[in-house]
Formats: structure tokens, C-alpha cells, sequence
């Protein structure tokens, strides 16, 4: 499991790589969890459907 935050020099990679990756998360809102993988892990069960764990992988994923 990732660590809860994401560091702050990987940030405005890691949103670039939300925004191709998961286009219905607005910019607001991805700036909103500030890096949080919980957060994130919700927005993207809320807007795709995707099962806890699966939003977690995404996520987990996307901050290597």
C-alpha cells in the first residue's frame, strides 16, 4: 500500500497523469485531496464505478 500522501516533488506529475488518465476528475477536485490516496481513491470509485481496492491500485499505480 502507498504511503497516505503523496511527496510534494512527484505532485504536478502525478496530477498530469490523473488528468490523462482519469478525465472526469475535475482540476478542482484533484487539487482538493492535495495527494491523498484515500481521496483520490474515492473521487475515483465515485466517478468511474470502481470497487475500493481496484481505485486503490489505480491510484497506487499512478505514484511509481
Amino acid at each position: 500500500m502507498m504511503n497516505k500522501d503523496i511527496a510534494e516533488g512527484k505532485w504536478t506529475k502525478f496530477k498530469g497523469q490523473l488528468r490523462e488518465n482519469w478525465g472526469k476528475l475535475t482540476d478542482d477536485e484533484i487539487e482538493e485531496t492535495k495527494g491523498n490516496a484515500q481521496q483520490l481513491a474515492g473521487l475515483l470509485q465515485e466517478r468511474y464505478g470502481l470497487a475500493k481496492d481496484e481505485a486503490e491500485r489505480e491510484v497506487e499505480a499512478l505514484s511509481k
